[in-house]
């Protein structure tokens, strides 16, 4: 089976220069894109059946997910 990446920069690739630029200069964002990743790594992992779940969890950590990288959307949005 293959699994889709969601990496923030794979998933916002116009926006890597700035990301960048945060991840360096704001300690909240820093915070929320180790989160986002962290959280993105378990569901690959899950998906690739490494790390047993049921199906209830792993969406529950999708919908995490996303909502992390709204608010990840959300300051880099502002900050341009």
């Amino acid at each position: 089976m293959s699994v889709e990446h969601h990496d923030l920069v794979h998933e916002l690739p116009e926006y890597k220069d700035q990301i960048h630029q945060l991840k360096m200069h704001d300690n909240h964002f820093k915070r929320l894109f180790d989160e986002y990743h962290d959280l993105t790594k378990t569901i690959e992992n899950i998906e690739n059946e490494v790390e047993p779940s049921t199906t209830a969890h792993e969406e529950s950590l999708k919908v995490k997910r996303l909502a992390l990288k709204d608010e990840l959307v959300a300051i880099i949005n502002t900050s341009k």
